[in-house]
């Protein structure tokens, strides 16, 4: 019996796109159902459901490469900002975003009722959130649509917080963009494999 190679045709096709579009065929309800199930379906330890998520379309995707940018304003010599400025147009360019959460206070709830594992269960939601992300990124990549991710916390947290209505406990981990595919991924080098894996018969 062969091996089905669907899911992994589906990872081999992942990439992070930088230049992307507004061109999306999908409805934003749509896209916004889908997302949340793909997030809802993600595995987590103890089923812990930690990973939360907010969906910025139109002007609110804009209003968070806003945020960006003036964040890193202050922070990027003036003699660079223009290259860093141009960087987050491309991002604002795309269709629309996602911030991805960890709920730090299911994190602390979690730690008391598995006592044992405490010291694990924020390492343990960071593999939910790694999980959830991947599952968006290859369905929206599944559907033709190309995606790239960013981590601009914790210079953007109490901006977004204010600007989005985010909860206190809500610890913002990445920013996620999405749209049409204007250029596609280049070849991607991989190291070799006997460095990376081990088998045992």
């Amino acid at each position: 019996m062969e091996l089905k190679q669907q899911f992994l045709d589906l990872e081999k096709n992942r990439r992070t796109i930088y230049d992307l579009g507004k061109d999306v065929p999908f409805s934003q309800d749509d896209l916004y159902t889908y997302i949340k199930e793909l997030i809802k379906y993600t595995p987590s330890a103890f089923n812990g459901q930690t990973v939360r998520a907010v969906v910025l379309f139109d002007e609110n995707h804009d209003k968070l490469w806003d945020i960006v940018e003036d964040a890193l304003r202050e922070k990027v010599p003036a003699n660079g900002f223009l290259r860093t400025k141009a960087k987050i147009s491309t991002f604002r360019d795309a269709y629309a975003s996602i911030l991805f959460f960890t709920d730090m206070d299911k994190v602390k709830e979690l730690q008391g009722q598995f006592k044992t594992y405490q010291y694990e269960m924020y390492n343990w939601s960071e593999e939910g959130q790694g999980n959830a992300q991947f599952a968006v990124w290859t369905g929206l990549e599944e559907n033709g649509l190309g995606v790239n991710i960013q981590h601009y916390d914790p210079l953007i947290n109490a901006q977004v917080a204010s600007t989005f209505d985010i909860p206190d406990n809500w610890q913002l981990r990445a920013e996620m963009n999405f749209g049409s595919v204007n250029t596609p991924a280049g070849k991607k080098d991989f190291m070799d494999d006997s460095k990376r894996f081990k088998e045992f018969k």
